[in-house]
């Protein structure tokens, strides 16, 4: 709340007319807010979520987009993140970086991941559109800040493998991986989570849900902000750190798939290297593209 007061005060002071709209109790990230919020996020020209569990991944964001809306997402953000960090990187310089990574993801025909933990995971981007979220919005779209990325929901079905988390899964209260979770994946979905502790809680935390859809491999991306260098537990801090790569597992529709689930977490790896269509992008953390 502090933090939105605070967005607030000074969209005031620039002649926006801001109001605070509070959802409803939320029990785990991306469930949906309630109508009312939903009707709110529609009805505004530009929507902040300084929220404490997550909201991106929600029809009721979707539809604000749809409507016009510019949503910047703020999960988690704690007041750490609003004096330092990864929010006071020069964003406008790192946008053709990730305009480029979401214009090879669009272009690919097929994407391979490995890292020294073990990852070996690959997936068609057959009719992909890659999305640059360089948290900068000039019209309408989404954008979380400041995780500078260039994602896409991969195509359905086709990703195989594993892919071994060793930095953080922001998510949930689970953080900073103290052991490897490897999540075996087959035909676009997850089979198998293993690892330490923080494997079991996830393993009883999706069971729960009854939703098959939550096992969804929803999502690739590429984490690109150079000021966000170690893995806090900060969702945002944490999905944004430079020459790291993340799955997203659940909902895929606001990234261009097709899927809805009852959540959308994702889990982020260290050191990975990158194909697409047999081209290195990513080479054990380094990025390879021309801009």
């Amino acid at each position: 709340m502090t933090i939105a007061e605070a967005m607030a005060d000074v969209a005031r002071e620039i002649g926006a007319i801001a109001s605070i709209v509070i959802p409803p109790e939320r029990s785990i990230d991306n469930e949906e807010p309630g109508p009312a919020v939903a009707a709110a996020l529609s009805a505004a020209d530009v929507v902040f979520l300084p929220v404490t569990l997550a909201m991106a991944h929600t029809r009721a964001v979707r539809e604000a987009i749809a409507a016009g809306a510019r949503v910047l997402s703020m999960t988690a953000f704690t007041e750490r993140m609003m004096r330092e960090g990864g929010l006071f990187t020069d964003f406008k310089a790192r946008q053709p970086l990730c305009q480029a990574l979401a214009a090879r993801l669009t272009a690919g025909e097929r994407l391979r991941v490995t890292n020294p933990a073990g990852t070996d995971l690959a997936m068609s981007l057959r009719g992909v559109t890659g999305n640059s979220h360089a948290c900068l919005l000039d019209g309408p779209g989404f954008s979380a800040v400041p995780n500078i990325e260039a994602n896409c929901a991969p195509a359905q079905g086709t990703a195989e493998g594993v892919f071994v988390c060793d930095g953080s899964i922001p998510y949930y209260g689970v953080g900073p991986i103290r052991e490897p979770v490897t999540f075996r994946i087959s035909k676009g979905f997850v089979t198998d989570i293993e690892g330490g502790d923080q494997a079991a809680f996830l393993v009883d935390l999706l069971a729960r849900q009854d939703d098959p859809w939550v096992y969804n491999l929803a999502q690739f991306a590429f984490g690109l902000n150079p000021a966000c260098t170690e893995f806090t537990g900060e969702m945002l801090n944490d999905e944004g750190v430079n020459g790291t790569v993340h799955i997203g597992i659940g909902t895929s529709a606001n990234l261009g798939g097709t899927v809805s689930a009852k959540t959308h977490f994702d889990a982020i790896t260290r050191a990975p290297t990158v194909w697409i269509d047999e081209e290195p992008r990513l080479s054990n953390g380094e990025v390879r593209v021309d801009r």
